[in-house]
C-alpha cells in the first residue's frame, strides 16, 4: 500500500527521561515518490549506532562519513563507521549498498526495520540521496535525543536527470568558502548540477594561464554604477578571481557530495572584461574597459579577426583542464551585431564562408552560429558538449548544441521541436533575481525587478506544450541567480531560500505527486535546517500561514 502522504513518524524522545513523545512529520523536501509503513517496532537512532559500508568501496566509504556528520550537526553525537565484507551484518546498523535493483541511476530504497536500516542505490550518487532523506527526516536539532525512525520502506528517484543551479560571480564576486555553502545546499536539496558563470563584462573572474591579463586586467573594474544603471558610481575599484588551483579544490568538494560543475565561459558578447585586456580583439580595437554599468553592450569579440577563434580555444583548453564535466556552457546570449556590420574583418568572413541571410536570420546572425560552431566543434574533439542560452537558435544550431531556456520556455520547445536536448531556465518562473514579493519598498534588499513567489516556482511545469516524444529531450530544470544586486553572500541565501526548496520538487518529484500545501508544511520543517544553519532566508511565504494559526486560535 503506497500511502504517499502518510507521515513517517521520527519520535525524538528526551533525553531527561521524560516517558512523553513528540511526533514529527516526515517532513521531507523533495517529497519521496514512494513512501510504504510496515506495523514493526522502531528503529531507534543512539550514540551506539554504527553505519557500515561495503568494504573496498570508497564512495560509500565517503557517504557514510556524510551521514555521521549530519547525524553529527543534528544530535550531537557521531555514529562510528565501519567497513564491513560482503555478507557480514552489523547489528544495530544503517548499512549502506548498492543494488542493481533500484530505479534510475540516482534512485534508492530506504528499508527500516527496528534492528537495522539500508539504504541502497544503483550507483553511489543514488546512496548519497538517500542519506539526504534521512537525514532531512530527522529533526534539525535534537541534541542528546535518542531518535525513533519507523519501519517502512521508502522507494524515491528523481524525475530529472539535470536539476541545477546557476550562480554568476561575474558581477560580484564570491569567496572560496561561499561557493562550497552554496553546493552544499545543492546536495541538501538533491541537486547535481552547478551552473558557474565565470566571466561578464564587469569582470573576468578565473585565471587562464595563457592570458593573465584577463585576470590582471579583466577581473578589476575601477567603478560600480549605483542602482539600476543611475548614472552615478561608487568610484570604488571592485575585483576577485578564483585561481586555477582554488577552482580545482571547489570541483572536488562538489564531487565529493555528487554535484558537477559545469563552467560558463560567454562568448562572443558580455566580453568587454576581456577586451579590455586584449583590445586587439574587438572590432574597433578599443580602447574598452572593464564595464561598470549593468546590460547588454555593443562591443563583443571580433570574430573575423583571426586572433579570436584561437583565444577561445586556448581558454577552453584550460577550462576543460580544470573541469572535468561533460558539458561546457559557452553562453551565446544577448550578442548584439551592430560592431559585426561595419567591421570590415568580420564581412570579409561573412563573404569567405558564404554566410547568407534569409527571412528569419541576418548574415550577422549566421556570423555567430559560425563561431558556435567551431567552438563546438574543438569541444567535441576533446569529448566535450556545449551548452548555450536560446539565442543559439538565432542562426544555424550547432548539430550537438543542449539549449538553455531562459526567455520563458519558447526556446526550449523550439529546441525540443528540433530534436534538441534542452535544460529549461525560464525567467517567468526560475530567476531568482526577481523580488519574491510584490512590496519591493519593504524589501531589503534590491532586485532587478520582476516577481516570482515560492508558489510560481512550485507551479512551474518543464514539460508543458511538448508532446510525448518532445518531452524526453528536457533533461531538466534550473533556476538563475544573476547577481548585479546581490553583493553578499547573505543577500544571495535570501533571493534563493526557500525558493530553491520550491525548485527541488519541481526538478525531482512527479507532477501527480505535488501538492503545494502539502509542500508548505514540510517547508517548516527544512526551515529549521536553515535556522540552525545560521542562512539567510526569505519568509514571505510564512506568514500567511501564521496569520492564519492566530485567527484559527
Amino acid at each position: 500500500m503506497n500511502k504517499l502522504f502518510l507521515p513517517i513518524v521520527a519520535c525524538v524522545l528526551a533525553a531527561c527521561g521524560s516517558d512523553k513523545q513528540q511526533a514529527l512529520r516526515y517532513d521531507v523536501i523533495p517529497l519521496p515518490q514512494e513512501i510504504n509503513l510496515l506495523q514493526e517496532s522502531p528503529f531507534k537512532l543512539t550514540r551506539n549506532t554504527v553505519i557500515a559500508y561495503p568494504e573496498g568501496n570508497a564512495l560509500l566509504g565517503h557517504n557514510a562519513d556524510f551521514l555521521a556528520d549530519y547525524i553529527e550537526q543534528a544530535t550531537g553525537f557521531r555514529p562510528r563507521t565501519k567497513a564491513v565484507k560482503n555478507g557480514e551484518n552489523a547489528d544495530k546498523a544503517i548499512t549502506l549498498g548498492l543494488d542493481p535493483s533500484v530505479t534510475g541511476e540516482e534512485g534508492y530504497r530506504i528499508i527500516t526495520h527496528s534492528e537495522s536500516i539500508s539504504i541502497c542505490g544503483k550507483t553511489a550518487n543514488g546512496v548519497f540521496y538517500g542519506i539526504q532523506t534521512l537525514r532531512k527526516s530527522i529533526p534539525a536539532q535534537a541534541q542528546d535525543a535518542a531518535i525513533l525512525l519507523p519501519a517502512g520502506e521508502v522507494e524515491d528517484w528523481p524525475r530529472f536527470s539535470y536539476r541545477g543551479m546557476h550562480l554568476d560571480v561575474g558581477r560580484h564576486f564570491f569567496p572560496v568558502e561561499f561557493i562550497k555553502e552554496f553546493i552544499d545546499l545543492l546536495a541538501l536539496h538533491n541537486m547535481n548540477t552547478l551552473h558557474w558563470h565565470l566571466t561578464e563584462d564587469q569582470g573576468w573572474r578565473i585565471e587562464i594561464k595563457k592570458y593573465p591579463k584577463l585576470t590582471e586586467i579583466g577581473s578589476v573594474r575601477q567603478r560600480t554604477v549605483i542602482g539600476h544603471n543611475s548614472g552615478e558610481y561608487d568610484n570604488t575599484p571592485y575585483e576577485g578571481f578564483y585561481t586555477q588551483e582554488e577552482a580545482r579544490e571547489i570541483v572536488e568538494y562538489a564531487q565529493k557530495r555528487y554535484v558537477t560543475i559545469i563552467p560558463e565561459i560567454d562568448l562572443p558578447g558580455h566580453m568587454l572584461a576581456a577586451l579590455a585586456a586584449y583590445p586587439e580583439l574587438g572590432c574597433t580595437g578599443g580602447p574598452y574597459k572593464v564595464c561598470p554599468n549593468w546590460g547588454v553592450f555593443e562591443d563583443v569579440l571580433c570574430i573575423g579577426n583571426e586572433k579570436t577563434i584561437p583565444f577561445l580555444e586556448d581558454i577552453m583548453t584550460e577550462i576543460i583542464d580544470i573541469f572535468p564535466s561533460k558539458y561546457i556552457h559557452i553562453g551565446g546570449d544577448e550578442a548584439p551585431r551592430t560592431r559585426w556590420q561595419k567591421c570590415s574583418k568580420c564581412q570579409a568572413l561573412i563573404r569567405k564562408e558564404g554566410l547568407k541571410a534569409d527571412k528569419q536570420h541576418t548574415a550577422e546572425d549566421r556570423l555567430q552560429s559560425y563561431c558556435t560552431a567551431r567552438i563546438e566543434k574543438f569541444l567535441n574533439e576533446r569529448e566535450r558538449q556545449i551548452i548555450g542560452w536560446d539565442e543559439i537558435l538565432e542562426g544555424d544550431l550547432a548539430p550537438n548544441a543542449t539549449v538553455m531556456s531562459w526567455r520563458g520556455s519558447a526556446g526550449g520547445i523550439k529546441a525540443a521541436q528540433m530534436g534538441h536536448d534542452v535544460i529549461m531556465t525560464p525567467n517567468t518562473y526560475c530567476y531568482f533575481d526577481y523580488f519574491q514579493s510584490e512590496d519591493t519598498k519593504n524589501e531589503p534588499y534590491d532586485a532587478i525587478g520582476g516577481y516570482i513567489p515560492v508558489e510560481k516556482v512550485y507551479s512551474f511545469d518543464p514539460v508543458e506544450g511538448l508532446d510525448e516524444i518532445q518531452q524526453k529531450y528536457v533533461l531538466g530544470v534550473q533556476a538563475n541567480v544573476w547577481t548585479e544586486y546581490m553583493t553578499s553572500p547573505e543577500q544571495v541565501e535570501y533571493m534563493v531560500l526557500p525558493r530553491m526548496a520550491a525548485l527541488a520538487e519541481v526538478q525531482w518529484t512527479q507532477p501527480g505527486k505535488k501538492e503545494y500545501n502539502n509542500f508548505l508544511q514540510r517547508l517548516g520543517q527544512l526551515a529549521k535546517f536553515y535556522d540552525r544553519d545560521g542562512l539567510n532566508y526569505a519568509k514571505h511565504v510564512f506568514k500567511p500561514m501564521a496569520e492564519s494559526e492566530t485567527k484559527t486560535e
